[in-house]
Parts: C-alpha cells; sequence; structure tokens
C-alpha cells in the first residue's frame, strides 16, 4: 500500500462515529484506502499534525493559541482547516451547552453585541469600558452597580481562547474573577444578581436554574441570538465553534488527492447528511447552513 492510500486522523475524540463514517464513505469510491483513527482529545489534534504524525486534525473548537504556536514552531505557517458543521447546541437535558454568556434569571438584559461584551470583559476600547449595568440600559436596582465578571482561568486554554477569538483583545479587566471550575463560574451567576459569566460545555440545569443564557448578535442592531438548534443551524449564533478538520498545507502546496476527496465527502450532499443524523446526539453536531456549506466548498475547491 502506497502512503498515498492512507490517512492518520488524531483529534477531538468526541468525533470518534462522525470520522468513521466519513471514513466508510469514502472507501466506497477508495476501496484500498485505509485510516488510522487515533481520537484522544482535542488537545492532541494540532501537536499530532505539527510533528507529522498525522494528516488530518478533527476537532470542535478553535485551536488555542499554545496549538498555534506549537505548529507555528514547527511549520513556520499556520495550520489550515475547513469547517463541517457547527459543534452542539442547547440547552438540552444530558447535554453540554456550547460557548454561551450567563446572567442571573431576574437580570432583564435583552441581549448584547459581541463588540459590547468585549466592552465589559476586556479593557480599552475606543468606545470606552463598560463596567455598570445602567450603561446598558437597566434601571432600578440596577442603577449604579458594578458589573461583576466571572470565568475560568486566563490559562492558555478555555478563558484563553474565548478572549483571543471572540473578543479579540489582549487581557481580561481588572475586576474579572477567575474561578476553578465551569460549574463554579455558574455558581457564582447563580449567586449575584449583578453577575455575568462567560462558560462552556456544561449541562448548566444540573448546576443552577438560577442562571439564564444571554442572547447575543455579532454587531449592534441585528437580531439577538441564543445557542438553541435553529439559531445555531441558521449559521446565527455568534459564539457557534466549529467541527473542522485541521491540515498541513504550506504556501502554494496541494493537498493530497485522498485529503482533498475526504474533504470534499464531507462537504457534499451525504457527508452533511452524516453530521445531521448526529445532531440529537450527546455531541450535538450541526450541519453548516447554505452560506457557510457554500464558503468551504469555495475555499477546498482554492486549496
Amino acid at each position: 500500500m502506497t502512503r498515498s492510500q492512507h490517512l492518520t486522523l488524531m483529534g477531538n475524540d468526541g468525533m470518534q462515529l462522525l470520522v468513521e463514517q466519513f471514513c466508510a464513505l469514502l472507501r466506497e469510491t477508495h476501496p484500498d484506502a485505509r485510516f488510522h483513527v487515533d481520537l484522544r482529545g482535542s488537545s492532541t489534534a494540532i501537536p499530532a499534525l505539527a510533528s507529522g504524525a498525522s494528516d488530518l486534525a478533527p476537532m470542535s473548537r478553535l485551536p488555542w493559541r499554545g496549538d498555534a504556536a506549537t505548529f507555528r514552531s514547527a511549520r513556520g505557517y499556520q495550520p489550515t482547516s475547513i469547517r463541517v458543521g457547527y459543534a452542539g447546541h442547547g440547552p438540552r437535558v444530558g447535554a453540554k451547552t456550547p460557548p454561551a454568556i450567563y446572567v442571573h434569571k431576574d437580570n432583564p438584559l435583552a441581549g448584547l453585541a459581541v463588540g459590547d461584551l468585549a466592552r465589559v470583559f476586556c479593557p480599552g476600547r475606543p468606545e470606552g469600558d463598560i463596567t455598570f449595568w445602567d450603561q446598558l440600559g437597566l434601571e432600578g436596582r440596577w442603577t449604579g452597580r458594578r458589573i461583576h465578571v466571572y470565568g475560568l482561568r486566563d490559562d492558555g486554554k478555555y478563558a484563553t481562547g474565548f478572549r483571543d477569538t471572540y473578543l479579540h483583545a489582549p487581557v481580561y479587566v481588572a475586576h474579572y474573577e477567575t474561578l476553578d471550575s465551569r460549574e463554579a463560574v455558574i455558581r457564582a451567576v447563580a449567586d449575584d444578581p449583578f453577575g455575568i459569566g462567560a462558560i462552556g460545555w456544561l449541562e448548566t440545569a444540573k448546576v443552577s436554574d438560577a442562571v439564564r443564557i444571554l442572547p447575543l448578535s455579532r454587531t449592534a442592531g441585528e437580531a439577538f441570538r441564543t445557542p438553541c438548534l435553529d439559531h445555531v443551524a441558521a449559521g446565527d449564533y455568534p459564539l457557534s465553534a466549529p467541527v473542522a478538520f485541521y491540515f498541513d498545507l504550506p504556501k502554494g502546496g496541494t493537498l493530497t488527492p485522498l485529503i482533498r476527496d475526504f474533504l470534499t465527502l464531507a462537504l457534499s450532499g451525504r457527508g452533511q447528511a452524516i453530521v445531521a443524523d448526529m445532531t440529537r446526539t450527546r455531541e450535538g453536531y450541526v450541519p453548516l447552513c447554505d452560506a457557510d456549506l457554500l464558503v468551504e466548498r469555495n475555499r477546498l475547491s482554492q486549496l
């Protein structure tokens, strides 16, 4: 067997069934193809790709800063990716809700644009910081009350990735209170009517019923969206994480035929149907909306 007939995939263990079904689909047109699937977690995906141990790195989140630095140090450029879906939706029983912003259930704020969210969580925006609830139009008991900001440690993992990816800021505000677990963030907001927390991948209802998800919009004036299935499936939820495959493609390089065919099938009608079959599972993967699917197909055609 030649190397061109073999694919090694290392990355997110939650994508095991999805990867196996994509491999089975590819075998229909490539009966001699062989696959080595070793999925131990997203933290293994980019390092394995950087070392040359894998051909494709399946992930259901964007690479953290350390992931990107590892690959860049080894290769001198960033890995390339193709999205095949969105990672999760909720809240729903028995499954973890993807990244979201939480406030106390009594907080009347209708929603926030992501730009204003960044002004709450991070300092130094040209428009100014948002530190009081009445800056967001809240009245009554919220007048003159400071916004208490909660989240995980800014240690290169979730909180750092969230800040880099969605808030586009170098640091959190000085009064950002770091907690040791996702559950602790939810409990803090549940106990604090003036609190706000950023967290993901937690079945919040198991921790507290005293919080709610704050709807978000990409820009001011747009309709607010939540991570419910309808909004995620439409490609409208601002904090949706991608289900994607990363690969090593130097500038001017070309994909191997087997990798190209694998990704082409994942973006085909049958491939997207495989993603859709997982929407009601615990992982909750959602196929790409028509606009994003066209974007990814066009990107792949140019690689």
